[in-house]
């Protein structure tokens, strides 16, 4: 059973900037596509960022292109989110999720992902 647990979260003001780290454990094959989402209360998880196995392809939501970069070491099992010129619309609890399945970067639900973090929350005041 792959574990995910992420860290890095925090409060943070408006134009500044957070990293987040996912370190997965328990798998025991190839790595597969990872991915953040963020969810605030009352609503549903949203993609925020998708990459595949070797980090050759990304995904980011229009929302945060030119502010966010995903990226993975495979060496440490760990994936990250840098976010820059932070807003108070990122104010969420990003969650770190992996597919069992391969179906790739663009697959933009969360029933796309099988395995999830707990979570860590960033809040950007104003």
């Amino acid at each position: 059973q792959v574990q995910l647990v992420e860290s890095g979260g925090g409060l943070v003001q408006a134009g500044g900037s957070l990293s987040l780290s996912c370190a997965a454990s328990g798998r025991t094959d190839v790595a597969r596509v990872m991915a953040w989402f963020r969810q605030v209360p009352g609503k549903e998880r949203d993609l925020v960022a998708a990459i595949n196995w070797n980090g050759g392809v990304v995904y980011y939501v229009d929302a945060v292109k030119g502010r966010f970069t995903i990226s993975r070491d495979n060496a440490k099992n760990t994936i990250h989110l840098q976010m820059n010129n932070l807003k108070p619309d990122d104010t969420a609890n990003y969650l770190c999720a992996e597919q069992r399945m391969n179906y790739g970067v663009y697959a933009t639900s969360p029933g796309a992902y099988d395995y999830w973090g707990q979570g860590t929350q960033v809040t950007v005041s104003s």
